[in-house]
């Protein structure tokens, strides 16, 4: 790489030769510390040699600054102790905050004071920012992983910025050189230059005009032929304007300007092409005849090249092409990269500068599958120099979390800066929705995006009514207005059920079971799985239709099980036909449809009916155990508009319940723990059905009573 060149004051140094600034003394160098071939930090923040330092690894041999674990304070947790009821902490919703609205909430300065939850991101991002080290984050969408990249971009020191600048070379003009100035100087660097061209321009202007002057004067007097003398000070005039385009040849390109920056740069490369990431040499359409533009006029730099001595944030890295991964790696192991032109048909092609500075901290995101397109040695460069974090999706509900999601909804309702803040039970209501939108009991989602987009909906409707606070009514209203596509989708489709009365809430229906799946991620429905038992030509087999996907299918094959084991029927000489009514064009995916299935066939099989103002959700194993499920409180409140009386749930899925208040009293909810007490809520006919269960409890004997009797061990939601 090029050495780098500074220079101190407003005019141009004297050139040494190749057309650049003579180079400052040593002690006037911008500071590079970048990685060196090897991919080891070469800087004064390196850890020492030898020392490998991964996520499992950090350096133990640095100042005594907390990095281990930050404070409180640090974190941005802590709250004035004046405003805090410990009394009443524990059981408030704001955690004992005595506040009356947000607007009685202080927001932390740091955007890394700003996050909430995610503690241990924030501590990898810390210690990532002090030693330079890179992160990827790999996590569900709206958990944080944009604005910790922008907190890491803060943390990092200012001092340590540089302006780029690129000049022309005469000897080759293809490869323009390069040269790095502390940050603020590149300005004044091009103003020097620009002002001397132009002082140039001034005196071969003055002196063209007194050329000209003198032709024209001597083919009107002497020669006295003014034709001639126009022609001669035309050629003149053209021979003077070409001749000057050397002096803007000479005016450097500021490539990369940190003047004005107060931070270290942050750039997102998303979905960046090629050109967008790695930086470009434009298209010059006149590239002779004098009228070309220099090369080094056409350079543009990368999000790479931007991001130096700064943050590269890179989210869904699987979307990157390989090549771009592949020469993203190079720039991450070199800290720096040439930039030449990306379309091979394009004269920039020929264009290459030299290596242009690009030593900054990537940090890469995505969700779980951006791991299986990422480039292995992309992640491996990442994970042998840095961290892998994983962002949580919810945490538990404390009072200290508590308060910091009334401070989330005063940090959006600054951001947005349009919106009236919230009344103290509009918080509430909001931090209820939090609860509710995690999906397990005793804690709280850290999908914030959604929460902040129902913050700004509730806003929206105060300030259309000209409040002079957002209400609990208007969260309560914007929880309306801001369901989900998928959650419109699925009321929608109810609605046009009871048009057509395709829902059965009532009456018994043999191998009828009303089951209950999710569109999305927060938006029930009712879906009716039918069975029926006929003579087969072979062996007899269990056959599903309504677009299984393959956990739906592999569901089918051990609802088959319980069949053979719970049925006197001999299936053996029988086909079994299973049928999800009315599927989407997504299918059926996941197994909590497989106590419904399992209902359904020994409805069929023994000819009992079932009753259809019962829904049903829940996993089964081959014992016939029923396990938990996710998406429990949207199915629930699914069945009550359809306007079904009884749910039947896992009961390891009963603390996760947390429905709204104006579905409580719709529906009763029953949890249970094996098939037997699913028939036995769900089949109606007591005769019939009395025998069937006790037969069942026959067979299972005391291994089922015990299997009941236990309210632990159940494996995580499927």
């Amino acid at each position: 790489m090029s050495d780098n060149r500074d220079t101190d004051d407003a005019s141009p140094a004297e050139s040494d030769g190749d057309g650049l600034p003579e180079d400052p003394p040593a002690d006037e160098e911008a500071p590079a510390d970048r990685q060196g071939h090897d991919g080891e930090a070469t800087g004064p923040t390196d850890a020492p040699a030898g020392h490998s330092v991964t996520g499992d690894d950090p350096p133990t041999d640095e100042a005594p600054v907390e990095d281990t674990a930050l404070s409180e304070t640090e974190l941005g947790s802590d709250f004035d102790e004046a405003r805090i009821d410990e009394d009443v902490a524990e059981e408030d919703l704001l955690g004992g905050l005595k506040v009356e609205t947000s607007g009685d909430i202080e927001v932390p300065d740091r955007l890394v004071d700003q996050v909430i939850g995610q503690d241990h991101a924030r501590d990898i991002v810390k210690k990532a920012a002090k030693q330079r080290r890179h992160v990827m984050m790999i996590g569900s969408p709206g958990t944080g992983k944009s604005m910790l990249a922008k907190a890491m971009s803060q943390l990092l020191p200012k001092e340590e910025l540089q302006d780029v600048l690129v000049y022309h070379n005469p000897d080759d003009g293809n490869e323009p050189k390069v040269r790095t100035v502390p940050g603020g100087k590149g300005e004044q660097i091009v103003d020097a230059h620009k002002e001397e061209a132009r002082k140039r321009n001034q005196m071969r202007t003055f002196l063209m005009w007194i050329i000209i002057a003198i032709i024209i004067g001597y083919s009107l007097i002497i020669v006295q032929q003014i034709l001639l003398g126009v022609l001669a000070a035309g050629v003149i005039y053209l021979a003077f304007r070409y001749g000057s385009r050397g002096n803007d040849a000479m005016i450097p390109n500021l490539l990369v300007n940190n003047a004005n920056t107060q931070t270290a740069p942050f750039e997102e490369a998303t979905g960046a092409h090629a050109g967008a990431l790695l930086g470009d040499v434009r298209h010059d359409p006149f590239q002779s005849g004098g009228m070309e533009t220099p090369s080094h006029d056409r350079v543009e730099p990368g999000a790479i090249h931007k991001a130096n001595k700064g943050v590269l944030f890179i989210d869904e890295i699987n979307t990157l092409d390989i090549r771009s991964q592949q020469k993203l790696m190079t720039a991450i192991q070199e800290g720096e990269f040439s930039i030449t032109g990306q379309s091979e048909r394009s004269s920039g092609a020929m264009v290459q500068t030299e290596p242009v500075p690009c030593d900054f901290i990537m940090v890469a995101a995505g969700n779980l599958d951006a791991m299986e397109n990422m480039h292995p040695a992309l992640r491996s460069r990442i994970k042998g120099y840095g961290y892998e974090v994983y962002m949580d999706d919810t945490i538990e509900d404390t009072p200290e979390m508590r308060r910091k999601y009334a401070r989330f909804v005063a940090q959006e309702v600054e951001k947005d800066g349009r919106l009236p803040h919230f009344s103290k039970e509009a918080i509430q209501e909001v931090i209820l929705e939090a609860r509710r939108r995690s999906g397990r009991k005793e804690h709280l989602t850290l999908k914030l995006r959604d929460l902040g987009g129902l913050v700004r909906v509730a806003g929206d409707i105060a300030r259309a009514e000209d409040k002079e606070f957002t209400t609990r009514d208007d969260v309560l209203q914007a929880k309306r207005r801001s369901r989900s596509i998928e959650q419109q989708l699925a009321d929608n489709y109810i609605e046009r059920r009871k048009d057509y009365e395709l829902t059965v809430n009532q009456g018994d229906v043999v191998g009828r079971v009303n089951g209950l799946a999710v569109m999305g991620e927060d938006s029930g429905i009712v879906l009716p799985v039918m069975a029926e038992v006929t003579p087969s030509q072979g062996p007899g087999q269990v056959i599903a239709t309504g677009q299984l996907q393959d956990m739906a299918e592999e569901a089918v094959q051990n609802v088959s099980a319980i069949i053979k084991k719970f049925s006197d029927e001999d299936i053996s000489e029988k086909d079994i036909h299973i049928q999800f009514v009315q599927v989407g064009e997504g299918g059926v995916d996941g197994d909590s449809a497989s106590i419904t299935v399992a209902t359904a066939v020994i409805s069929a099989l023994e000819d009992i009916p079932i009753a259809q103002d019962v829904a049903m959700t829940g996993s089964l194993s081959v014992r016939g155990d029923v396990l938990p499920v996710g998406g429990v409180t949207h199915k629930i409140e699914a069945a009550a508009k359809a306007g079904l009386d009884t749910v039947i749930i896992p009961k390891a899925n009963e603390q996760d319940v947390m429905i709204e208040d104006e579905y409580e009293d719709m529906i009763e909810i029953i949890p249970v723990s094996h098939i037997s007490e699913v028939l036995e809520v769900a089949l109606a006919g007591e005769p019939e059905k009395d025998s069937l269960v006790d037969r069942l409890k026959s067979i299972t004997g005391k291994a089922l009573e015990q299997e009941v009797g236990r309210g632990t061990g159940s494996p995580s939601p499927q």
